[in-house]
């Protein structure tokens, strides 16, 4: 994967309709949120992390993950060229380490989901640690954007945070993206994340969060994606600054 900003996606739009034309209009319309942040021709590995916690069940059933996972691929295809996105599902442990591709991704989260167990708990930190794990194996030195999708808090929330603060040293940005009732009490620990001092408590800050409501599916493409992507120039320009991303 090139590190370097080129000016315009990462991958042509031609490629795009001949591989996943039902992920057009969302391509495009990333296009134009990474244009509005400045981020044409930037260059970023698209990781999505999707919660499988047994009160997410609705969400899987009625399409809204599904949904996720097409949105964050329109994302991924303007930022890196590899053409997929790894995938983490997770809930008490780790439920599957695969990827979501432009030609495969039509049903694909149904078709994983139906190979995995119990919807369990939400552990936080075995997903980010599950996230860090295959960045590092990968051998990339490009920055990372995380699209960490949850509905509720984390079981521990000593070692998210702990997992949060340590992985400030990669370049690594977590966008966390919360389904459910804004009014939640649920999302708090999440406000708090996303707000932890900097440097007392990291070498800058990597995190950021927003709701997506009760359902998802309603958020207009071009608001996801600006939400997705407004803290990550920040970010880079921080992290560069501190010379976690050369």
């Amino acid at each position: 994967m090139a590190t370097a900003s080129i000016p315009g996606p990462a991958i042509s739009l031609r490629k795009v309709e001949e591989k996943a034309p039902a992920l057009v209009s969302l391509y495009k319309s990333a296009g134009v949120s990474l244009r509005k942040h400045g981020l044409d021709g930037q260059r970023a590995a698209v990781y999505l992390v999707l919660d499988y916690s047994g009160s997410m069940k609705d969400y899987y059933k009625d399409g809204s993950v599904q949904a996720l996972a097409d949105r964050v691929l329109g994302l991924s295809a303007n930022l890196d060229d590899d053409g997929r996105v790894p995938v983490v599902f997770f809930s008490t442990d780790i439920d599957a380490v695969t990827d979501i591709a432009l030609e495969n991704h039509h049903g694909r989260v149904d078709a994983i989901v139906a190979g995995l167990g119990h919807m369990g708990k939400t552990s936080y930190h075995l997903a980010m640690d599950a996230v860090i794990d295959h960045y590092i194996d990968s051998g990339s030195t490009a920055p990372a954007l995380v699209v960490f999708q949850t509905d509720g808090g984390p079981i521990s929330k000593h070692a998210a945070e702990r997992y949060l603060c340590k992985a400030a040293k990669l370049p690594l940005f977590w966008q966390f993206i919360g389904f459910g009732n804004k009014r939640s009490s649920q999302f708090d620990f999440l406000h708090k994340l996303d707000e932890l001092a900097v440097p007392a408590k990291r070498a800058v800050d990597n995190a950021g969060f927003f709701h997506a409501g009760l359902d998802p599916r309603t958020v207009a493409d071009s608001e996801l994606y600006d939400r997705l992507v407004g803290e990550f120039p920040l970010w880079l320009a921080a992290a560069r600054a501190q010379g976690i991303v050369q």
